[in-house]
């Protein structure tokens, strides 16, 4: 039964993986991997300042979203 449930534990955590990145909620970790690979000699946003940043250029650039 233990072996049953590691699968399906597994399978839950890929699809919660999977709908996270359709929704957008791990662009925070996106941005830091790409900050981290470009080299940018100031210190990464902090994650509120990130959201917010993200928030207020869709609002002022609205693009094909659903809501």
């Amino acid at each position: 039964m233990s072996a049953r449930l590691a699968v399906v534990a597994t399978g839950f955590r890929g699809f919660a993986r999977y709908l996270g990145g359709v929704l957008g909620a791990d662009a925070y970790t996106k941005y830091l991997e790409h900050h981290r690979a470009a080299g940018h000699g100031l210190p990464p946003l902090s994650e509120r300042e990130f959201w917010r940043d993200r928030t207020d250029r869709q609002d002022s650039n609205p693009q094909g979203r659903c809501c």
